[in-house]
C-alpha cells in the first residue's frame, strides 16, 4: 500500500530586502497618521513581517494547502457526518448572479425566484420527512435541535402545561442532544439501550410520565442501527402527552424509504451539509432546517417563505418562537440541497440511501472478523466497531487512528458513542466506489495485524505526516495556536 511521503515544513523563509509586492504610488494627499489613529495605538517601533518574494508566498500557501485532508483528495469514512462528495454541478449552480449576488434586504418583489427556491425546499423537505411545515433558519444540525426543542417547549407551554420539563435522551445519543435540552432549560433523563443497540423499551415505559416533554432520537441511532421498536416508541411518548423529536444527522440511511412522521415523529431536524451535498469540513458553511406536523406549525421559528397566489413572501409564524439567527440562512447551501433533491428525484434518492446501506454492510461484513463487532445485526450507512481486542498488545483505538494517517486516510471516528468500547464508527457514504471500500479494508486489516506484530509502528504513529505524535496532555494544556518567529 502507498504512504504518503511527509512533506518538510519550513516557515523561516525570511531573507532581508525580498519583496512580493509593492504597493502603487500614492495619488491623494498623504495625512498624518496621527490624525487618523490615536497616538496611544500607533506603534513606537516597525513589525518584524517577513521578507519573502511573491514566488515564496505561493509556494508556501500552495504547499500548505496540500496538506489538508478533504473529500477532493481522499476517504473520508467519518461516522455520523456524512462527508459525501459534493458534485461540482452544485458550484456552478451557486455561482449563478441571481443566487450569488443578491442581498436579503432586497424588496420581495425583486427576489421573487430566491423565495421560491426557499419555498419549494421547505415543500421537498416537509415531504421526505412526512411532516407539514418547514423552517429554513436554524445555522446547522445543533442549531436545529435547539429550535425544534424549544418550538416544543413552546407549544407545551400554549398548552397551559408548562409542567413539563423533562426531556428523555437515549445512552447513544449524539453528544448535542442533552447539550441542547440543557439550553432550553429541560432536565435530561437518560434511557438505556437494550441488547439490540436500540431504546429499551421497558425502561422507556418507566421514564415516562407527567412531566414528559418529549423524546429525542436518532433513527437509525449512532450505532447505525435502526430502531426496530419505533412505532411502540412512539406510542409510549404520545400516550404520556410527550412528543417525538427527530435528529436528522443519519437521514442519509432512509431518504425515500422511511418517513420519520410516518413512525410518530412530531418534529426533524435535516443536516442539508450532510445530507444534501454540502461536505461540513472545516467548520461550514451549513444548514439544519426543522420540519414540524401541522399542530406544531404555529411555533416555528421565523420568518417563513408563504406563496399567496403567484407571490411569495415571508411571513412569522403565530406563535413563532422568533428569529433564530440575522438574515435567512446560509442560502446557497438552500439551493445546494434544492439542486441535489431536483437532480436525484424520490427515485434517486431512494437509490443514494440504499447505496449508502449497502456499502456499510459490506465494509461491516469484511471487517467483523478482524475487529469486535458489537452488534451483529444489519446496520444502516454506518456501523460500529470496537477495537478493544487491541488492547492486549498495548494498542488503543486512538492509535490506530494516528496509524491511518500514514495511508493517506482520515481517520473515522474513534471513542464514539460511548456505550461501545474503543469505538470505531465508519461511515463510507453511497459516493464512493467498491474499489476505495476495498482499499480501506485491507488497509484496517494491515493495520490490525502490525498492531500484534509490531504494537510500536501504531504507537508511534503517525511516521509520514509532517507532524508527528503529539503530547496529548500537553497538547490539549498548553495548545501552540499560531507560528512565532524563532528567537
Amino acid at each position: 500500500m502507498t504512504k504518503r511521503a511527509a512533506v518538510p515544513l519550513i516557515f523561516e523563509r525570511s531573507t532581508p530586502g525580498r519583496r512580493g509586492y509593492r504597493l502603487p504610488e500614492l495619488d491623494v494627499p498623504e495625512t498624518p497618521l496621527e490624525e487618523l489613529i490615536p497616538q496611544e495605538y500607533l506603534r513606537t517601533d516597525a513589525p518584524e513581517l517577513p521578507e519573502v518574494s511573491e514566488l515564496e508566498v505561493v509556494r508556501h500557501y500552495t504547499q500548505l494547502s496540500r496538506l489538508n485532508h478533504g473529500v477532493d483528495v481522499g476517504f473520508y469514512p467519518l461516522g455520523s457526518c456524512t462527508m459525501k462528495y459534493n458534485p461540482r454541478v452544485h458550484e456552478d449552480v451557486v455561482s449563478l448572479p441571481g443566487l450569488r449576488a443578491i442581498h436579503p434586504y432586497q424588496p420581495e418583489e425583486t427576489v421573487q425566484g430566491a423565495l421560491e427556491l426557499m419555498y419549494n425546499l421547505g415543500e421537498y423537505l416537509a415531504a421526505i420527512s412526512g411532516l407539514s411545515k418547514a423552517s429554513l433558519q436554524p445555522a446547522a444540525g445543533a442549531h436545529g435541535e435547539l429550535a425544534g426543542l424549544m418550538v416544543i417547549k413552546r407549544y407545551h407551554n400554549h398548552r397551559g402545561e408548562g409542567h413539563r420539563t423533562e426531556m428523555i435522551v437515549p445512552d447513544s445519543a449524539h453528544g448535542t442532544n442533552p447539550a441542547s435540552c440543557a439550553m432550553v432549560g429541560y432536565k435530561v433523563v437518560e434511557v438505556p439501550s437494550d441488547e439490540r443497540g436500540g431504546v429499551d423499551v421497558g425502561a422507556l415505559k418507566k421514564l415516562v410520565g407527567p412531566n414528559t416533554a418529549g423524546l429525542m432520537l436518532t433513527n437509525p441511532n449512532t450505532l447505525g442501527l435502526f430502531d426496530e421498536n419505533i412505532c411502540r416508541i412512539a406510542n409510549i411518548v404520545h400516550e404520556a402527552g410527550g412528543l417525538l423529536y427527530y435528529d436528522g444527522a443519519n437521514a442519509n440511511a432512509i431518504m425515500g424509504i422511511v418517513r420519520p412522521g410516518d413512525t410518530g415523529f412530531d418534529v426533524v431536524h435535516f443536516n442539508l451539509h450532510k445530507t444534501f451535498s454540502t461536505p461540513h469540513g472545516g467548520g461550514g458553511p451549513g444548514a439544519g432546517p426543522i420540519v414540524v406536523s401541522k399542530e406544531l406549525a404555529p411555533f416555528l421559528p421565523g420568518p417563513v417563505v408563504e406563496k399567496e397566489g403567484d407571490q411569495y413572501r415571508f411571513v412569522m409564524p403565530e406563535h413563532s418562537i422568533g428569529r433564530l439567527r440575522s438574515f435567512y440562512g446560509n442560502f446557497l447551501v438552500y439551493a445546494k440541497a434544492y439542486a441535489y433533491i431536483l437532480s436525484h428525484g424520490p427515485k434517486g434518492l431512494r437509490e443514494v440511501s440504499e447505496t449508502a446501506v449497502l456499502h456499510a454492510n459490506y465494509m461491516m461484513n469484511r471487517l467483523k472478523d478482524v475487529f469486535e463487532l458489537p452488534y451483529d445485526r444489519i446496520c444502516m450507512h454506518e456501523f460500529v466497531l470496537s477495537g478493544s481486542g487491541l488492547k492486549e498488545y498495548g494498542v488503543r483505538t486512538l492509535d490506530l487512528a494516528k496509524r491511518l494517517s500514514d495511508f493517506g486516510y482520515h481517520a473515522p471516528t474513534v471513542y464514539f458513542p460511548l456505550v461501545v468500547e474503543e469505538a470505531i464508527m465508519i461511515e463510507p457514504t453511497e459516493t464512493e466506489p467498491k474499489s476505495t471500500l476495498d482499499e480501506f479494508i485491507e488497509v484496517m486489516k494491515q493495520i490490525a495485524q502490525e498492531a500484534k506484530d509490531n504494537p510500536e509502528m501504531l504507537t508511534t504513529a503517525p511516521h509520514h505526516t509532517p507532524v508527528r505524535r503529539v503530547d496529548e496532555a500537553r497538547a490539549a494544556r498548553h495548545p501552540v495556536l499560531r507560528w512565532q518567529k524563532e528567537q
